[in-house]
C-alpha cells in the first residue's frame, strides 16, 4: 500500500514538473515585440478601412438625397 502511494505521489510530482516546465518554456514564445507591433499595425489598418468604408457609405447615402425633397 505504501509503495502505491509513494509511486502515485512521485507520478503527480513529475506531472506537475513537466507541466510547469512546458508552461515556463512556452511563455517566452507567446509574444514578442514584433508580435505586438504587428497586432498594433493590423488594428490600425482595420480601423482605417472601417473609417473609409463608413465615409463612402455616407457619401452614397447623401448622393441619393435631393436638396429640395420636401
Amino acid at each position: 500500500m505504501t509503495a502505491v502511494l509513494v509511486s502515485l505521489v512521485v507520478f503527480i510530482v513529475l506531472l506537475v514538473a513537466v507541466f510547469g516546465f512546458i508552461g515556463w518554456r512556452d511563455r517566452k514564445r507567446l509574444s514578442s515585440p514584433e508580435d505586438s507591433a504587428a497586432a498594433r499595425d493590423a488594428r490600425s489598418d482595420q480601423e482605417r478601412y472601417a473609417a473609409e468604408r463608413h465615409g463612402v457609405q455616407g457619401e452614397v447615402w447623401r448622393r441619393g438625397q435631393t436638396p429640395n425633397s420636401m
